[in-house]
């Protein structure tokens, strides 16, 4: 049985586990809006991004829990994603306040 301590930096490793799935899709939307790719094509896409984030989960169930699979460790890399989406909606919100400050400086010179 692993102790408190242990589950702790478990779930980290978890929460740091799902910001790198989140960024990844990230990564390959943004290949997809620079590229316009067939339907098929993005299928396959997905069909191997998913293949990946399952052997690279595993891997990292594997590292932390020795291959079984913890309740912590779920609910860690899905705390990782939705933290890692706050945080870029949060930088989108203070781009755009610090672009339409800028704007109004520029205009009223």
């Amino acid at each position: 049985m692993l102790g408190i301590g242990k589950e702790a930096v478990i779930f980290l490793y978890a929460g740091l586990s799902g910001v790198v799935i989140f960024f990844g899709y990230g990564v390959l939307r943004l290949l997809r809006n620079l590229i316009r790719h067939n339907i098929i094509v993005i299928n396959l896409e997905d069909f191997f991004y998913w293949v990946a984030v399952s052997v690279y989960l595993f891997a990292q169930m594997y590292k932390t829990t020795y291959g079984s699979i913890r309740w912590f460790f779920i609910l860690g890399v899905v705390c990782g994603i939705v933290l890692a989406n706050f945080m870029l909606s949060l930088a989108k919100k203070i781009y755009k306040k610090i672009m339409k400050r800028l704007e109004k400086n520029k205009k009223s010179r």
